[in-house]
C-alpha cells in the first residue's frame, strides 16, 4: 500500500454488500449483472446517473468475428496490427474467441442490433478491419441502445445502485486486501455525503481519463478516478502513454474546450472520403486502407496535411451518401452536424483529431485482477494487453463485455470472505487537494505538451508545469495547516477538488511513461523520435506511485505482460 488517500470526511455511512461494482457502462453493468446472477449481494456504483457513462456516446459498434468467412483469427491478425507490436496475443485470442457469444449474450439481455432484409446482423467495417465485423444499433446510436438494454435489465433485477457517487478511494483490511470502497454521494436519496460500501471484491469500471486535454470525446464525468484510485491503492497501471486521437471529430474551433462530437469511424466505413481544402484526397497512398488505416495513422496524416496547409482542420466528405443514407445511417451524426450549423448532405464536414480512448490503464491478467488482492478492472479503465499501442476500432465495448463476464465468474468462484476495514486514519498522510480551477491549466499543459505530437521538450514542459501544480497544492496545504497563520485557505475538499487531484495524478503518471517511451508507436507520436524502436520499444512501461507520491516507472524486459501476482 501506497498510504496515499485523498483528503475527504470520514464515512458517515456504510453498506455491506459482496462485491461493489464502480461504473455503469457496458463493463460495469456486465460485471453486476453476472456477479448478481451467481447470487453474490451486488451493489453498483455511478456517478452520474445510470446511463450517462462513455458507453451510451459509443456511435460506430461492437467488434466481432459474426459473418460469414469471417473467423477469430482473422480479428486476432487485425488487432494485433493495430496493437503495433505491444498485444498480449493471449489476451486478444481471449478476446476474439469469447467474443461472438458474448455478444449473443448481450442480444439475450434485450440489445437490439441493426438487421439485414434476411434477419442477420447487419455489419460494416471500420478503420483497420479487413472485413465487415461491426455491428451496429440504430445507425449510429450502438453504444445507447446497450446501455439501454442493460440499465433495463439491472432494474429489472433490482440490483443495488447508487448514482451521483464519486468513489474516492480503495478500502482495505489490516491484511492489505480490498475491502471495499469510500465514496461522495451528491444530492439527495437514500446515501448521502461520505459514506462506504464494504465488500471483499470491489470491480473498477471507470472509463476513461479524457477530461486531461482541453478538447475529447469523452463526457465530462471522465476524470480518471478508477485509474488515479488504483494508483493510491498500490495498484500498477500500464501503457498510460497510449492515448488513441480520434481522428474525426467535429472541428468546433481552436478554442473549443470539454466534450466534442464524434464523426464516427463507421463514416469513412461507409466510403467516405478524408479532403483538404482543396478537395484532395490526401490518405490514399499513405496507407493500404487509405482512410480505413488504423485510427493513429489515419490521425497523424491529418494532422501533416494539417501543418503542410497551415490549416486548424480537415474535411470528411460524405456528400455522395445522399440525404436518405445520412438520414438512415447517421442520423445521432447528421443532427449534431446540423446543431452547429454543417450540413453533411450538402457540404463536407470539418473534423481534426481529439482525445478519445486510453489504451492502457490498471494493468489486470485474463480474469481482470490487479495488483491489489480483491481489486478488478475492465473496460476503459483497465490494461489487459488487447489494445497494445492502439485499439483496433470497435474492439472496445467487446473488450468491456467479455472481461466483466470474465471477472464475474473468477468472483463467483472464489467468494472471498467479507472482512473489517483498516481505520481510514491508519491509512496514511492524505493527498493535498488542488485547487478546481486547475482543472483548465491542467488540461491546457496536457494538450500543449502531451497531444498528438509530443516531443521531449514539449513533454518536459508538461512535466513541469504539472510538478508545479502539485508543489503548490502541497504547499497550500501545509501553510493553511499551519499556525503562522500565512491566509492561504486550504481547499474544501468536495466533487471539483476530488477530480482535478485524480486529473493531476494520472496526468503526471501519463507523462512520466511517455518521457520514457523515446520512440513513434501506435498512437504514441515522438515528433523528435519518429521511428518505431523494436530492440529496445517493444517494451511494456509500468508505473506505480511511491510513498512519498513520485511515479515510478518500469520497463519490461519483454513484449509480454509480468505476472499480475507472483503466483500466476
Amino acid at each position: 500500500m501506497t498510504g496515499i488517500r485523498l483528503t475527504a470526511p470520514a464515512p458517515g455511512w456504510a453498506i455491506d454488500a459482496d462485491v461493489v461494482v464502480v461504473g455503469s457502462g457496458v463493463a460495469g453493468l456486465t460485471a453486476a449483472l453476472r456477479c448478481a446472477a451467481a447470487g453474490l449481494d451486488t451493489v453498483v456504483v455511478t456517478k452520474a446517473r445510470l446511463d450517462d457513462g462513455s458507453t451510451r456516446w459509443a456511435q460506430g459498434g461492437i467488434a466481432a468475428a459474426l459473418g460469414e468467412g469471417d473467423t477469430p483469427g482473422q480479428h486476432l491478425d487485425d488487432t494485433l496490427v493495430a496493437g503495433a507490436g505491444l498485444c498480449d496475443e493471449e489476451a486478444v485470442r481471449t478476446l476474439v474467441t469469447e467474443g461472438p457469444d458474448a455478444v449473443r449474450r448481450l442480444i439475450d439481455t434485450g440489445a437490439h442490433f441493426d438487421t439485414t432484409d434476411g434477419g442477420d446482423i447487419a455489419l460494416t467495417r471500420e478503420g483497420g478491419h479487413h472485413r465487415r465485423r461491426i455491428a451496429h444499433a440504430g445507425g449510429d446510436a450502438t453504444g445507447a441502445e446497450i446501455s439501454r438494454a442493460l440499465v433495463a435489465a439491472v432494474r429489472e433485477a433490482a440490483l443495488h445502485t447508487i448514482e451521483n457517487a464519486l468513489v474516492l478511494d480503495l478500502l482495505t483490511d489490516a491484511e492489505g486486501r480490498t475491502a471495499g470502497v469510500s465514496l461522495h454521494v451528491m444530492g439527495e436519496g437514500q446515501h448521502d455525503g461520505v459514506g462506504a460500501v464494504r465488500a471483499p471484491s470491489v470491480v473498477l469500471a471507470t472509463g476513461g481519463m479524457g477530461q486531461v486535454f482541453s478538447a475529447t470525446t469523452n463526457p465530462s464525468v471522465s476524470t480518471g478516478d478508477g485509474v488515479a484510485l488504483a494508483l493510491r491503492a498500490g495498484a500498477e497501471v500500464s501503457d498510460l502513454e497510449f492515448v488513441q486521437f480520434h481522428p474525426t471529430v467535429l472541428f468546433l474551433g481552436a478554442d473549443s474546450e470539454g466534450q466534442q462530437p464524434l464523426v464516427s469511424e463507421a463514416v469513412r466505413g461507409e466510403g467516405a472520403h478524408l479532403v483538404d481544402a482543396d478537395g484532395v484526397r490526401f490518405m490514399t497512398g499513405q496507407h493500404e486502407l487509405a482512410e480505413l488505416a488504423p485510427r493513429d495513422i489515419v490521425a497523424k496524416g491529418i494532422t501533416r496535411r494539417m501543418h503542410e496547409k497551415g490549416a486548424e482542420h480537415m474535411y470528411l466528405d460524405a456528400r455522395h451518401f445522399g440525404a436518405a443514407m445520412w438520414e438512415q445511417r447517421f442520423p445521432t451524426i447528421l443532427a449534431a452536424c446540423r446543431s452547429h450549423g454543417i450540413d453533411p448532405v450538402t457540404e463536407p464536414v470539418p473534423v481534426a483529431p481529439a482525445a478519445h480512448y486510453a489504451s492502457g490503464g490498471v494493468r489486470t491478467d485474463l480474469r481482470g485482477r490487479t495488483t491489489v488482492p480483491g481489486l478488478y478492472a475492465c473496460g476503459e479503465v483497465a490494461c489487459t494487453g488487447v489494445h497494445g499501442a492502439n485499439r483496433l476500432a470497435s474492439n472496445s465495448l467487446l473488450e468491456g463485455l467479455v472481461f466483466a463476464e470474465r471477472i464475474a465468474a473468477d468472483i463467483a468462484e472464489t467468494r472471498p470472505p467479507r472482512t473489517e476495514p483498516a481505520a481510514v486514519a491508519d491509512a496514511g498522510e492524505p493527498v493535498a487537494l488542488p485547487a478546481p480551477e486547475a482543472r483548465t491549466a491542467i488540461q491546457r499543459a496536457m494538450t500543449r505538451g502531451a497531444g498528438v505530437l509530443r516531443s521531449a521538450d514539449s513533454l518536459a514542459a508538461a512535466a513541469a508545469e504539472l510538478e508545479a501544480l502539485h508543489r503548490e497544492a502541497a504547499a497550500d496545504a501545509e501553510e493553511a495547516g499551519g499556525s503562522g497563520g500565512s491566509g492561504a485557505k486550504a481547499v474544501v475538499p468536495g466533487v471539483d477538488a476530488w477530480e482535478v487531484a485524480n486529473l493531476l495524478l494520472v496526468s503526471r503518471v501519463l507523462v512520466a511513461a511517455a518521457r520514457d517511451r523515446e520512440e513513434t508507436r501506435g498512437c504514441h507520436w515522438r515528433e523528435d523520435r519518429p521511428d518505431r524502436d523494436d530492440v529496445h520499444g517493444r517494451r511494456h512501461l509500468v508505473v506505480r506511485i511511491a510513498p512519498d507520491r513520485t511515479p515510478v516507472v518500469h520497463r519490461t524486459e519483454t513484449a509480454a505482460f509480468p505476472p499480475v501476482r507472483p503466483s500466476d
